[in-house]
């Protein structure tokens, strides 16, 4: 195996397919840094709720994107998120936000600003980095590109437990936010939600992260070892 080669690893999917978990934890067995492209457009768009901004104003979004630093520091099973210096790793997976970066990540001039940022803190690779457009948008030229998938039920599911309230009205509010993330994922006209062409497609329905990290490791093994 070429020990000193660092890849690019474009993990992508829905909400609740496992992607943030499992990339974490993937980036840690192999040595490589976690980008995590939600929790930028999250830290955006809590940065335009704060300050009034209206999301649907692509240009004005544009320009706060230009003038905001966001920073990703590995922590535990994800990344300590600070927006302009301040941690806001919790705020930004509350329900407000998560909607509100839904509208903010369909803008393309907010996508272009972004994406070139991701793509400048991937260039050199040793990176596993998650979204819904990292295999197709970000990094198409990406070494190892994953697909997670999931039943939308047990994606809801996930999300549930994720929060922490199991009540009926939780589930339900959950289900609803799911179906129509996904409706706006997969219809969006800026790099909507689907796998890259050459991507390995895994749905982890009736899996555990550990089983689906055993076998993305694998896949990334197999593709070292191919390129020794």
């Amino acid at each position: 195996m070429n020990a000193t080669r660092k890849l690019i690893i474009a993990i992508d999917g829905p909400a609740g397919s496992g992607k943030s978990t499992i990339a974490a934890r993937l980036a840690h067995k192999l040595g490589y840094i976690n980008l995590e492209s939600g929790a930028m457009y999250r830290a955006l768009a809590l940065k335009a709720m704060e300050q009034n901004v209206p999301l649907d104003d692509a240009e004005v979004v544009r320009q706060l994107a230009e003038s905001t630093t966001i920073l990703l520091e590995p922590y535990g099973d994800g990344n300590r998120v600070l927006l302009d210096g301040r941690d806001v790793s919790q705020r930004i997976r509350q329900s407000d936000v998560t909607t509100a970066a839904s509208g903010v990540s369909a803008h393309p001039p907010v996508r272009r600003v972004l994406v070139a940022r991701q793509r400048e803190l991937g260039a050199n690779g040793g990176v596993v980095m998650e979204g819904r457009d990292i295999g197709t948008a970000v990094f198409p030229n990406a070494d190892v590109k994953i697909f997670l998938d999931a039943d939308p039920t047990v994606r809801a599911e996930r999300r549930v437990l994720q929060n922490g309230d199991p009540s009926a009205d939780e589930r339900q509010r959950v289900q609803v936010e799911i179906a129509a993330r996904d409706e706006r994922d997969r219809t969006r006209v800026a790099s909507p939600l689907v796998p890259a062409p050459d991507a390995v497609i895994l749905d982890t329905t009736h899996k555990s992260i550990d089983e689906v990290v055993v076998e993305l490791e694998a896949i990334v093994r197999e593709r070292l070892d191919r390129g020794a």
